[in-house]
């Protein structure tokens, strides 16, 4: 097996400052750098390791290669952050009183885990 993580999610965004400061107020992520030029960098773990939530405002590199059509290579997404148990209720919270709707604490017995969900100002949505 080649791969040994996640080093970056990558999600295109319709305003890269109004998402930038959704994902650093709302969500909590630090940010590696400032935005500039249409992109957003957070580190999604401890800062100095490479896992990363990127957002872009435009296109992708090599996008002219995909076999999908121009506008139909964009897509929401899903994707979870791991919060310790301890601070999952207060995260949800933090979200909640940002004026976003959470949907939860939805516990799923086969995991054995309780989430929280809820949606970026770009349709995807997120999980606690």
């Amino acid at each position: 097996m080649f791969a040994t993580g996640l080093a970056e999610l990558v999600l295109i965004v319709d305003d890269v400052e109004r998402s930038a400061r959704f994902y650093r107020e709302v969500v909590g992520l630090t940010p590696e750098a400032p935005t500039e030029n249409g992109w957003a960098w957070f580190w999604a773990g401890a800062p100095g390791h490479a896992q990363r939530v990127v957002l872009r405002e435009g296109p992708l590199l090599f996008e002219e290669h995909s076999s999908l059509p121009e506008g139909g290579r964009r897509g929401r997404v899903h994707y979870a952050f791991t919060v310790p148990r301890d601070g999952l209720q207060p995260a949800g919270e933090q979200v909640r009183e940002s004026g976003v709707k959470v949907h939860g604490p939805t516990a799923f017995e086969w995991m054995r885990a309780t989430s929280y969900y809820f949606y970026d100002p770009d349709g995807n949505l997120l999980e606690f």
